[in-house]
């Protein structure tokens, strides 16, 4: 079990009754991230402030290159801050070891890319089964939580099927699955919907919103498609290094032309 690794308490927040008092699972102050090139110092954030309450879902535009990628790797502890400090799920994931910030992420974090990056020699219940034969879970209980996330993503039918055999819905419906598989509070998704068609990356992100709402999740999605960023309880652009909140609600979103610099044709990566 993974412990904070500061004594210093996060800022509490009220419930949505009142009655008691919560941290957000995500709080970022100071956040900077720069990388060296040939050219100097690339600062691709500068003292960025971020705070996500339990239970959002929360949409995050912007130009490509702003670092909406780098942003979701740091706070699901798969790359580190140049400066700040970023608290998820009440740890500090800055001052992880990379085996401390494994065994977080596999508790606490869920990923889903816009590529599903299922492999493609095991079916569809070995996918979603992955993460839990990794975390030493033994073989049959885990085939066991595989079949029932097949079956609440609607895909117990192709359990052994191989990704080879599977649409691109399908695949990245697996690979939902395989995300949620060990329970995770925090949802991230990189562009889930990116490589789908439109129709297809509604069915998907109806299919996200549900599991979001039904399981408790905290979900974060990069997305260029504006629609589907609407649908968000909170959207925000990141833009020069910060992010800015921006109006939701499908008319506000179309009526910007686009929110990140992109088509805002539905589906369109």
């Amino acid at each position: 079990m993974i412990q904070n690794l500061s004594a210093a308490a996060l800022p509490a927040s009220p419930t949505a009754e009142g009655s008691e008092l919560r941290a957000p699972i995500i709080e970022v102050r100071g956040l900077g991230k720069s990388y060296k090139t040939a050219r100097g110092t690339l600062n691709l954030f500068h003292e960025l402030d971020l705070t996500v309450e339990a239970g959002e879902l929360m949409a995050i535009v912007g130009q490509s290159g702003a670092g909406k990628s780098t942003l979701l790797h740091i706070l699901g502890a798969l790359d580190t801050p140049s400066a700040g400090t970023v608290y998820c799920a009440s740890t500090n994931v800055a001052h992880l070891s990379a085996r401390q910030a494994a065994a977080f992420r596999n508790r606490e974090i869920g990923y889903v890319w816009q590529f599903h990056y299922l492999l493609p020699e095991f079916t569809a219940l070995e996918n979603v089964a992955m993460p839990l034969l990794a975390g030493g879970n033994r073989k049959q209980d885990a085939l066991a939580a595989a079949a029932n996330w097949l079956r609440e993503v609607g895909l117990e039918d192709r359990a052994s099927h191989r990704p080879g055999e599977l649409s691109g819905g399908e695949q990245q419906r697996v690979a939902l699955a395989r995300a949620l598989v060990n329970n995770p509070r925090l949802l991230l998704a990189d562009e889930p919907t990116g490589d789908l068609d439109e129709i297809t990356a509604g069915r998907v992100f109806d299919l996200l919103e549900r599991l979001h709402a039904t399981h408790g999740l905290t979900s974060i999605v990069v997305t260029h498609n504006l629609d589907l960023a609407s649908r968000c309880t909170r959207v925000l652009r990141l833009e020069g290094g910060k992010l800015n909140p921006l109006a939701t609600g499908r008319q506000s979103a179309s009526s910007t032309g686009t929110l990140d610099g992109k088509s805002t044709v539905s589906g369109q990566n």
